[in-house]
């Protein structure tokens, strides 16, 4: 018969042992997720259209613009900036025309830069209400162009500001025209733009480089074009029903409040 001595050391080691082993297990989970989470960003790299060249860039002129607009407009300004293949989108509001207009000066004076899309609005910036809306929209726009099969959501950069939706990519005519139907039937969604730069169905399956001073992609439209949107025989619409928003046409250098398509 064991001690009581023997009983309570054993207890003790059996208690370490389930904690290591515990620990352990917590350990390696964590170098699963690690490992998960980098396969995961690698596997979105290797499907991004735009080559690793490229997507680099783009993280460099947003963090530059970024931070030389914030210096140059006064702090009532409240601006996003979105790259994607060297075409900057700018979202958000100032106070004045020339405040809007130095952003995109500012902007467009970034090495590396192809164009500018400003999509600033004059009036008072956005509540923090009004930006979380837009969080959330651009996640349940994410979540929508998922959910079809014809085209890739990896393909495209969302961007909301005040229930507007602004759609980046490149990206053929058809996929363009699936994800602006898509998100235009998202319950929440006032408004579509469409930022796209348009490529041919037979570059759809290799990377696409901007380079440095030269025009959009070869066969690649720099101006957004539209097409019939939205389309009546899509059937994958959001359970809360509400008549599609209207899709917009978007150009550098031209606000998105014209013609409706």
């Amino acid at each position: 018969m064991k001690s009581r001595y023997g009983i309570h050391s054993a207890l003790v080691r059996t208690t370490l042992t389930i904690g290591f082993a515990a620990a352990l297990s917590a350990s390696l989970q964590g170098c699963f997720l690690a490992l998960a989470g980098a396969a995961g960003g690698t596997a979105l790299v290797a499907t991004d259209r735009r080559t690793v060249g490229s997507q680099t860039e783009d993280r460099e002129i947003q963090v530059k613009a970024l931070s030389d607009i914030t210096k140059n407009l006064p702090d009532t300004a409240h601006i996003n900036v979105a790259v994607f293949n060297q075409r900057v989108l700018l979202t958000g509001e100032v106070p004045d025309d020339a405040s809007r207009q130095k952003a995109e000066t500012t902007a467009r004076a970034i090495a590396n830069v192809e164009s500018v899309v400003n999509e600033l609005g004059v009036q008072p910036a956005s509540s923090f209400s009004s930006r979380a809306n837009d969080s959330y929209l651009e996640g349940r726009v994410k979540a929508e162009l998922i959910a079809y099969k014809d085209i890739s959501a990896n393909n495209f950069k969302v961007v909301s500001e005040r229930g507007t939706v602004y759609l980046m990519g490149l990206v053929t005519q058809q996929e363009g025209a699936t994800a602006a139907d898509a998100t235009s039937k998202v319950m929440g969604v006032a408004k579509v733009v469409k930022v796209y730069q348009y490529i041919q169905p037979g570059q759809a399956a290799a990377p696409i480089a901007a380079a440095p001073g030269a025009p959009a992609p070869a066969n690649a439209a720099e101006e957004p074009t539209v097409g019939a949107v939205p389309d009546a025989s899509v059937s994958s619409r959001p359970i809360d029903q509400q008549p599609p928003a209207p899709v917009m046409e978007s150009s550098p250098g031209q606000p998105s409040n014209g013609k409706a398509m």
